[in-house]
């Protein structure tokens, strides 16, 4: 059994990790708003923003918890405050059997479409699906049979890491080796809706580089695209983010989820940000070497006859840059001219001794 990870992992031909531009997820969680036809357009708006791959959650109420009206089963403050649990997936859940009508307007236009689950009756579901790839949601990440499961499909597995200790990663991860899963990518997360900047802690992502040696990327959850750029250069290689077709209308992650405009802007970002991290030689960039003539480096200003002496007020360091470099200037100063010399001539070496 394999025990290391992929720095690279592929998604339906998509190649994700370091070297790569990255990628990014949209999000339709419950924006759908109980509506077959929402779900449709908004897999079609993130294909039309540009985005890699379309995720939606695989669940029932039944499936995520039991129907009780206990105090722990009670939502306080935030967003779905004074929702039970139970009424609230009822609210948000995507129904089993809009999945197949989903996968098949996915693959039409070609965009990635894979899921997030909550127990093992999903993964099987998904499976007569053709799923490609598969989430463990942060709240999941301690769920480890369910992560052995997932693993055990042999499909890439992403693995959200919102309120989990560095323990519980370790165990995450493990579970997941140990099924064979070497496609393993670690989402860093905060897992608060909206969360704030404050709350971001990108850092992370680069302990997470440490922990797991392979692709890292943020599941981001603040209200605008800000810490999703910022994240690129801290190592992120994949974005996730939740879309909504407009947020004139209320749903339940309206709150925390962008529109199509500001996907597309985001796609287009993360892009520019990528692309600007580069590398780290010194070696001339394409533009710079169009540029590096025009350095300034020593040249005539007054005609200079054979066997005169270099003078101060025969040469001056301008540029363009094709003479000899300003850093030999007292060097030059008093040597022999070897042949005539016109002003506006850039000074070579064989011209002087």
């Amino acid at each position: 059994m394999k025990n290391h990870n992929s720095e690279v992992v592929t998604i339906e031909g998509r190649r994700i990790g370091a070297e790569f531009p990255p990628y990014v997820i949209a999000e339709i969680s419950g924006n759908h708003n109980g509506d077959i036809n929402n779900a449709i357009d908004l897999i079609t708006i993130a294909k039309d923003s540009g985005a890699d791959a379309v995720k939606i959650q695989t669940y029932t109420p039944d499936t995520i918890t039991i129907k009780s009206d206990r105090g722990e089963f009670k939502i306080k403050g935030g967003l779905w405050d004074g929702y039970t649990l139970y009424d609230l997936y009822e609210k948000a859940h995507t129904p089993w059997d809009w999945h197949e009508t989903l996968f098949e307007h996915a693959k039409k236009i070609g965009i990635t479409l894979f899921s997030s689950f909550s127990d093992d009756t999903a993964v099987d579901f998904l499976e007569g699906l053709g799923c490609p790839a598969y989430k463990i949601g942060s709240l999941e990440i301690v769920d480890l049979p369910l992560i052995r499961k997932a693993a055990s499909t042999g499909k890439p597995l992403l693995i959200s890491t919102g309120m989990s200790s560095k323990e519980e990663i370790s165990e995450a991860l493990e579970a997941a080796k140990s099924q064979g899963c070497v496609d393993i990518i670690l989402l860093h997360c905060t897992s608060s809706y909206p969360s704030t900047y404050k709350e971001a802690n990108l850092k992370r992502i680069i302990e997470l580089q440490k922990m797991h040696n392979g692709v890292v990327g943020l599941s981001d959850h603040t209200l605008d695209n800000i810490t999703s750029l910022v994240s690129i250069p801290f190592g992120s290689s994949v974005i996730e983010k939740h879309i909504v077709i407009s947020k004139d209308k209320e749903t339940v992650d309206s709150k925390f989820s962008i529109d199509p405009t500001q996907l597309k802007t985001l796609v287009n970002d993360v892009n520019k940000a990528w692309y600007s991290i580069g590398s780290s030689d010194f070696e001339l960039t394409e533009g710079e070497g169009k540029t590096y003539k025009y350095r300034p480096s020593i040249y005539v200003i007054k005609d200079i006859n054979k066997g005169d002496l270099i003078a101060n007020d025969s040469i001056r360091i301008i540029r363009p840059g094709l003479g000899i470099k300003p850093k030999f200037y007292d060097k030059v100063v008093g040597m022999e001219a070897n042949t005539d010399i016109v002003r506006g001539t850039p000074l070579s070496w064989d011209m002087i001794s």
